[in-house]
This record gives structure tokens, C-alpha cells and sequence, in this order.
């Protein structure tokens, strides 16, 4: 069972995705943090094979999360999907994104995405 870490401020949101995904057979692990540096150590420390996280966050950045964990040897590993309601597939990807979805997105493509993902050697 692949294991997805959820790094979204909207509570609601949150909870939604998280009962989404463990119907499918995930499990799903909850962000707890709230600065940025803490979020990339919690991030790292519970080595997800997935994480879902909102580019846009209150008080940190998404992407510079992304980045913080792209420098660091266990986070290369760690398949990332971005998420926002501004289309910024663009910055996502140089940041290091595998996937970019624009809010709100199709359930059905979010778990098509973390089931490939999953299934990949």
C-alpha cells in the first residue's frame, strides 16, 4: 500500500482527500506542520511515496518547499503533485514537480495519477 502525505492548509479540503484516497487503499498521512523548514523535515522524516501539496499555503510556499526537498538526497525519490487554483504548471515543473493539477481537479485524474505512480517500479 503506497503511502500519501497530504500538505494542504484548507481543513476541508483535507479531510476530503484524505477519506478519497484511503477508498482507494492508500494510506494517507496528514501535513502538521506549519513552517516551511518544519514541513520539509516532517515531509522527510516520513518518507511518503507521494505527496500532494498545495502551492499556495498560509505562510509557506509550496514551491520553495518542493525545492527544499529536491536538494535533499531522500526527497529525489519522492513523487510530488502540485496542486492550485492559478495555472502555474510552469514553476511547479522547474521547481521539480512530477505533476501539476489545477484546482479544482477531477477526482477520478488525481487517483488515476497516485495509482501509476504507485504501480511504478
Amino acid at each position: 500500500m503506497a503511502t500519501i502525505m497530504l500538505v494542504e492548509d484548507d481543513p476541508t479540503m483535507r479531510s476530503l482527500l484524505k477519506t478519497l484516497l484511503e477508498l482507494e487503499g492508500f494510506k494517507v498521512l496528514q501535513n502538521l506542520e506549519t513552517t516551511p523548514d518544519a514541513i520539509s523535515r516532517e515531509i522527510l522524516q516520513a518518507k511518503p511515496n507521494a505527496i500532494l501539496m498545495d502551492v499556495h499555503l498560509k505562510g509557506a510556499n509550496g514551491l520553495a518547499i518542493l525545492e527544499e526537498i529536491r536538494a535533499h538526497p531522500d526527497g529525489k525519490s519522492i513523487r510530488v503533485m502540485m496542486a492550485s487554483g492559478l495555472d502555474v504548471s510552469e514553476a511547479c515543473k522547474n521547481a521539480g514537480a512530477d505533476k501539476f493539477l489545477l484546482k479544482p481537479y477531477n477526482p477520478d485524474e488525481l487517483i488515476r495519477w497516485f495509482k501509476k505512480e504507485s504501480s511504478s517500479p
